[in-house]
């Protein structure tokens, strides 16, 4: 029997404004000491009165219209009632029937032939609330402990229509997210660090059937291989219950990643259950066409629009202007270097190869990298002039990668240049056809191959300090 495969996500997004959503306190509490940034708002006091984070709704909005929403301009927030230990007020200031956007999309590539297989994620709703605080389990004790410093951090939901149809676009949806994300400058969305959280609901039918199979949810997900891993392992999961005549359950399963399974964890919960009414001590917000446009108008250059310009405009390879845009530090440095006219693709070459190579190695960022952009477009313009050969010019650019040393500063200091005095040249190549008899015997045969191996020698002897075509020139005047 064959079978489709429907995912929706809900995805859970940390702002990372100055204070809190509803309350004056730090929204940094990384590192710091359990139940220290909390006051009694986010502590969830009898009598005490929100007030909402005006930061937070721009940055939600402007998510949305990154994300081709439509942007209410009506909106409110709601309580969402539920009972767990670390939400002290027994209820969640999020929305429901109003939230601030809906009717969106998210194009990503899909298919074997991109750019021009993209496939529209739809997405349903884009909306805000505060997030809860966190349970710690302390190793040697059989209970929990609860800390407050998360209570009340703005917490950006981003819920998806059930269109993604593998898990492999599921995991390709998220990373795309967490780039706009990042472009935009609202969170740094990191998975394992918890600044983007994600469930999943998956569910299979029958190819012949309409409607769709019963939604089971994944949780425990924090990274993208592992969202993928998990609706894998579900996706098997659900087809073997239907080939043996068995129904799927609506339920909440948990990801045992050391384990590669999920597990039940409870059945699903339905809007009715969390009683949801408008939030009493919050007003309605309304929004002008003129807020929004403008809004919209200060959004930044997005990472599908600037992969097309590179494309388009710089004549850059496809996998290459996708690299680049990956991070918007890393397309920053790039643009730099060609704003110093050095070659596009070529710049795109030592950016991604060189430089991103070495970085990834350490264990290092962009941020983290020594090399201005100006001195790596010099040294670019140093091969193409002939002034330095390929192998001189790694030899330079490990020495601007480990002290960030300018190229004329390396070039004296390692005596690093290219030579040129034909005398020299002409002995070293004359020892080299001696030393190899057999191989120039083979290039008389005509062997090309041969002369290749010879200009090896060669820059070998020179210690790469030679121009391979002057050696040539010079290799087949000897042997004529």
């Amino acid at each position: 029997m064959n079978y489709k495969t429907n995912i929706g996500l809900e995805i859970h997004v940390q702002l990372k404004t100055k204070s809190k959503m509803f309350c004056g306190c730090d929204n940094n509490a990384e590192g710091k000491e359990p139940n220290t940034v909390v006051c009694p708002i986010c502590a969830g006091y009898p009598g005490v009165l929100p007030v909402a984070n005006k930061q937070a709704i721009e940055w939600t909005i402007k998510t949305a219209l990154a994300l081709n929403c439509k942007i209410a301009k009506y909106s409110k927030f709601d309580r969402k009632h539920y009972f767990y230990p670390d939400l002290p007020k027994n209820y969640q200031i999020s929305q429901y029937d109003l939230p601030f956007s809906n009717h969106g999309f998210l194009e990503i590539e899909s298919g074997e032939n991109p750019p021009a297989g993209g496939k529209k994620i739809h997405i349903r709703r884009v909306h805000l609330e505060e997030d809860a605080g966190k349970l710690l389990h302390p190793e040697g004790r059989d209970d929990s402990l609860v800390d407050l410093n998360r209570a009340g951090t703005p917490l950006m939901e981003v819920v998806t229509e059930p269109n993604i149809t593998s898990p492999g676009e599921a995991k390709q949806f998220l990373q795309d997210l967490r780039i706009i994300l990042r472009y935009l400058e609202v969170s740094d969305a990191d998975m394992e660090k918890g600044h983007l959280r994600c469930d999943a609901n998956i569910s299979i039918r029958k190819e012949n059937e309409k409607e769709l199979g019963i939604p089971v949810e994944i949780k425990n997900m924090n990274s993208f291989k592992m969202v993928e891993k998990a609706l894998v392992y579900e996706e098997k999961r659900q087809k073997e219950l239907l080939e043996d005549k068995e129904k799927v359950e609506r339920e909440t399963r948990g990801w045992i990643d050391t384990k590669g399974i999920t597990v039940s964890q409870r059945g699903k919960e339905e809007a009715p259950d969390y009683r949801y009414f408008p939030e009493p001590d919050l007003p309605p917000f309304k929004f002008s066409d003129k807020y929004i446009a403008d809004l919209k108008n200060n959004l930044p250059e997005l990472p599908a629009e600037r992969e097309k310009r590179f494309i388009k405009e710089l004549k850059i390879n496809h996998k290459d202007a996708k690299n680049l845009v990956s991070d918007r530090l890393l397309a920053d440095f790039y643009e730099e270097v060609i704003a110093q006219k050095a070659d596009p693709q070529k710049a795109a070459n030592w950016v991604l190869v060189e430089m991103l190579g070495r970085l990834n190695k350490k264990g290092l960022d962009i941020t983290q990298n020594r090399i201005l952009p100006t001195e790596l477009a010099a040294l670019i313009k140093k091969i193409e002039s002939k002034e330095i050969s390929g192998t001189i010019a790694k030899e330079i650019f490990e020495e601007m990668f480990e002290s960030g040393k300018a190229v004329p500063d390396i070039i004296k200091e390692k005596g690093l240049k290219l030579l040129t005095d034909e005398t020299s040249l002409n002995k070293i190549v004359q020892k080299i056809i001696q030393e190899n008899f057999r191989v120039v015997c083979d290039y008389k045969k005509g062997k090309v191959a041969a002369l290749q191996f010879l200009i090896g020698l060669v820059m070998r002897e020179t210690k790469g300090q030679a121009n391979p075509n002057t050696i040539k020139k010079l290799l087949e005047e000897k042997l004529r």
